[in-house]
């Protein structure tokens, strides 16, 4: 353990004062010769490079950023083009089955078995929903209410003579 190989601390110890001590004689020696030891404030140290090498290593990291910048551009129009098409996709496809729905409803109005309350579907809907077991009552309004009373109301006129299943079902009328 006393082997100075293995005592670095100490080695290093010996180095600092040995520098320190150099310094004290030196410094006083290079003023007496005139020479100056503490730099300007002003002063730069000399560069490895030329001034004009740094502007063409400038020239050529602003132009890397640049190119960079503009890839990455692309890149974000490209993605946005991708998400811009795939939005108008799903709005084609909304509207097609929108499309396909109206003429299912359309079909089902034809043969009498639906109403045309799909045409109202797109007005806003009321905020409660109305009670399971409570019928849907629409409120009319006086001009409505009279000319129903001096017209009648409205509804389908053609086939109202027309056989229906429970009307030749039903034998009531018929005597023996």
């Amino acid at each position: 353990i006393d082997d100075p190989v293995h005592q670095d601390f100490v080695r290093e110890m010996t180095f600092y004062r040995q520098a320190q001590a150099a310094v004290r004689e030196g410094i006083p020696k290079l003023k007496q010769l005139g020479i100056v030891t503490k730099r300007p404030e002003d002063y730069f140290a000399e560069m490895a490079k030329s001034d004009d090498h740094m502007k063409k290593v400038r020239e050529k990291l602003l132009s890397k950023k640049n190119a960079m910048e503009r890839t990455e551009k692309v890149k974000q129009l490209r993605e946005m083009k991708k998400f811009g098409k795939k939005v108008q996709n799903e709005v084609l496809l909304k509207r097609q089955q929108e499309k396909k729905e109206m003429m299912e409803n359309l079909k089902k109005l034809r043969k009498g078995q639906g109403s045309l309350d799909f045409l109202e579907e797109k007005k806003l809907k009321p905020a409660a929903p109305p009670q399971p077991g409570q019928p849907h009552k629409k409120k009319l309004n006086q001009k409505t209410k009279m000319k129903d009373k001096k017209y009648g109301y409205g509804g389908q006129k053609k086939r109202s003579k027309y056989n229906t299943a429970s009307s030749s079902a039903d034998v009531s009328g018929f005597n023996k």
